[in-house]
C-alpha cells in the first residue's frame, strides 16, 4: 500500500470521525443539526475531491470537476447566495459525459499516431493500462495485453465490465477505480491474485475469485465505491 494511498484512507477516516462527532453531539442537545442541512450537498465535493485526487486521466478531472461544481452550486442556492436549480441545469450531465468521450478519444488517437499502422486496430484491446469511463450509460471492454499494468475504472450512474481473462501481468498492476451509483465487473484470470484495498461507502466490494496456488500476478484493487458496488470474479 502506497503512500498516497495511506493519506486517502486518512483523510477518508476523518471525514467519517467528523461526520459522527456532529451526529453525537445532536443527539446531546448541543446544537440542533438541522440548521447545517443546507450544506449536505458538500458531500458531492467530497467525493468529486477524492475522484481529482485519485485520477491520472483528463476523464477523470472532469468527472470530479462535475461533481465539485454541483456541489458547490447547491450549497450556494441552499444558503441563497445564488439561484440554481438542478432540473434546469441537468444537460450539462450530459455535456460533461460527452466531454469525457470526446478527450478520451482524442488521447487515442494520438496513441494510435505513435504506433505502427500495422498495431493500430488493435490498439484498443491491447494497451497496457485503460482509462474506462461509464457516466449515465454502459461499457463493456477486453483487454488482452500481456504486460497489464493496471488504470482506471470510473463508473457514475452507470456500469462497467472489463474482461481481462485474456491478459497477463509481469508482476504487479494497480487498478483505480471509483463507482459513484454504479457498478463495475472485472472478469480476471485464475492465475492473478486479487488485493482489494477500495474503500466502500454505502456499497461494496465483493471479491469472488479462488486465490490462485503459486500467487506469482497480482491485481490491486484501489478507490472508492459509493453506494455502488465492484465485483470481480474468475
Amino acid at each position: 500500500m502506497n503512500h498516497s494511498h495511506n493519506q486517502r484512507r486518512v483523510l477518508f477516516g476523518a471525514i467519517v470521525v467528523i461526520f459522527g462527532v456532529l451526529a453525537l453531539v445532536d443527539n446531546l442537545h448541543w446544537f440542533n443539526a438541522r440548521d447545517y442541512l443546507q450544506f449536505w450537498p458538500m458531500v458531492f465535493i467530497a467525493f468529486g475531491g477524492l475522484k481529482m485526487a485519485q485520477t491520472r486521466h483528463g476523464s477523470g478531472y472532469i468527472i470530479g470537476g462535475a461533481l465539485v461544481a454541483a456541489g458547490v452550486l447547491m450549497t450556494l442556492s441552499n444558503m441563497g447566495i445564488v439561484y440554481f436549480r438542478m432540473r434546469d441545469w441537468w444537460p450539462m450531465f450530459i455535456i460533461m459525459a460527452g466531454l469525457a468521450v470526446v478527450f478520451k478519444g482524442v488521447r487515442r488517437e494520438k496513441e494510435n499516431a505513435s504506433k505502427s499502422p500495422g498495431l493500430s486496430g488493435m490498439s484498443a484491446m491491447a494497451d497496457t493500462t485503460i482509462d474506462a469511463v461509464a457516466f449515465m450509460s454502459g461499457n463493456n471492454m477486453s483487454v488482452v495485453s500481456q504486460d497489464f499494468r493496471g488504470g482506471e475504472a470510473t463508473a457514475v450512474m452507470g456500469g462497467i465490465e472489463i474482461d481481462l481473462r485474456q491478459a497477463s501481468i509481469q508482476s504487479e498492476a494497480v487498478l483505480q477505480v471509483f463507482a459513484m451509483w454504479g457498478g463495475i465487473v472485472l472478469k480476471v484470470p485464475a492465475d492473478w491474485t486479487v488485493v482489494s484495498n477500495g474503500i466502500p461507502i454505502m456499497g461494496g466490494i465483493d471479491d469472488k475469485t479462488v486465490p490462485p496456488m503459486a500467487p506469482v500476478k497480482r491485481l490491486v484493487i484501489e478507490g472508492y465505491v459509493i453506494m455502488g458496488g465492484v465485483e470481480i470474479k474468475n
